[in-house]
């Protein structure tokens, strides 16, 4: 599916390679920043919204979801660009003085998850240096590009996996035993920075990722905003800047990986009778009880398998007709994409068995299964829960340089917004 989010091409080009370089965080000042940090935009609800809202008055969700100031409707992104600019009039936030590359690492258990935080060089797709895998809609690339270009700034990282190992790899694992800039436990996981200034090291990591390549695990809406702001600045002849590169977070998955999970879908007003009667053109089912219902479906996982349910009863989908695939797939397409659970769900059940359009307003997504299911429950429609994709299926679908449907993993664990903020006003001479 072609997006009219996608960005117009920039009117320079990028880098040569894959670049990340130092930034100036822009960092809250407390000794614990927990309560003023927030989960990504995107996986937020109304609910959780109104609790970091009334944890602090400083929470960062006030800058990332932005409410209209009183009495003036569609004034939410001139709202966040005011309190961005008195919470650094007052202190809140403080820019560090050196340029660094920052090591962020989160810690639940015996689990560590480690990587760069630092300013990407923006490339397009086409370029092969850093891959989406994802398609993207319209309304939040919007949403993200008009709070972008009111506040000046890269409020929240996306989040880039490659593999090999190297000197950045080495760098990051050297600073254990080292006190990190700042700690915040939140939700049993510990957040942790440090911020790497060392010339000689800084020079071996960027000689280390200019050949490689990144694939887009989070983020793919805020790399497109981060490309279209680019196209709007240069075709406004503002040259080369700030807006060149966006805030990232860079994990070698070789080394620190992050676990992937499925995100579910929904389908509001869909009956399941209506459901399964129309998926058994193409797929063998049973009924699972409830209880071992997800097992069920994680059993199923070396071929595509989905459940159906609305929540009293749960109808496990295998083995699709080869014919009705090999007849609905592209055959142009690559045999990564053709393979994809979700591919199949989106195509083959959604489009060809369910015939519903995949949009929008047809299609809800939810990233846990109580979640989906209540939505199911709470629309008379169904949940559709699917299996993760493996993150080398990820990876050979970017590298094929093709898109699996949008919202189709869920990387875990996330960086904690508010951590690292990326000001324009705070990056170094950019005509050097």
């Amino acid at each position: 599916m072609t997006s009219d989010a996608s960005p117009p091409p920039a009117s320079s080009p990028g880098p040569e390679g894959l670049r990340l370089v130092p930034f100036r965080a822009l960092r809250y000042a407390t000794s614990d920043p927990a309560p003023l940090l927030s989960p990504p935009y995107d996986v937020i609800d109304e609910d959780e919204r109104r609790e970091l809202e009334a944890s602090d008055p400083h929470n960062v969700v006030r800058l990332i979801l932005p409410r209209d100031f009183d009495g003036q409707p569609s004034s939410a992104y001139g709202a966040a660009a005011s309190l961005l600019a008195s919470w650094r009039s007052a202190g809140v936030l403080v820019p560090d003085r050196t340029p660094a590359l920052y090591v962020y690492e989160m810690e639940e258990g015996p689990a560590r998850t480690r990587g760069l935080v630092g300013a990407v060089g923006l490339t397009p797709p086409e370029a092969g240096v850093v891959l989406p895998h994802e398609n993207t809609m319209a309304g939040p690339v919007a949403d993200r590009l008009a709070l972008t270009e009111a506040t000046q700034a890269n409020l929240e990282p996306i989040y880039l996996v490659y593999s090999g190992g190297g000197a950045a790899s080495q760098a990051v694992a050297a600073v254990d035993g080292d006190t990190p800039l700042a700690s915040a436990v939140v939700n049993g996981v510990t957040h942790r920075i440090w911020a790497i200034t060392d010339p000689a090291t800084l020079q071996a990591i960027a000689a280390d990722l200019l050949p490689r390549r990144a694939v887009i695990a989070d983020g793919h809406h805020r790399y497109a905003t981060y490309l279209r702001h680019q196209a709007h600045r240069h075709s406004a002849g503002a040259g080369a800047g700030p807006w060149d590169r966006g805030l990232a977070l860079l994990v070698d998955a070789s080394t620190y990986g992050p676990q992937v999970h499925a995100i579910h879908r929904y389908v509001p007003g869909l009956s399941l009778d209506d459901a399964v009667s129309r998926a058994a053109a193409g797929f063998g089912m049973q009924d699972v009880p409830s209880s071992s219902a997800l097992a069920a479906l994680a059993a199923a996982d070396k071929a595509a398998a989905f459940l159906v349910t609305d929540g009293e009863r749960w109808v496990l989908l295998t083995d699709p007709s080869p014919d009705l695939v090999a007849s609905t797939l592209p055959a142009e397409r690559s045999a990564a994409w053709r393979a994809l659970d979700v591919t199949i769900a989106h195509r083959v059940l959604i489009d060809r068995l369910w015939q519903l359009q995949d949009t929008e307003d047809v299609v809800g997504f939810e990233h846990d299964v109580p979640a989906a299911v209540a939505a199911a429950e709470r629309t008379h429609g169904v949940a559709l829960l699917l299996n993760p994709t493996p993150v080398e299926a990820v990876a050979a679908v970017a590298e094929a340089g093709e898109r699996m449907p949008r919202k189709s993993t869920l990387f875990t664990p996330k960086p904690r917004t508010g951590l690292l903020i990326r000001a324009y006003e705070d990056e170094p001479d950019w005509s050097a």
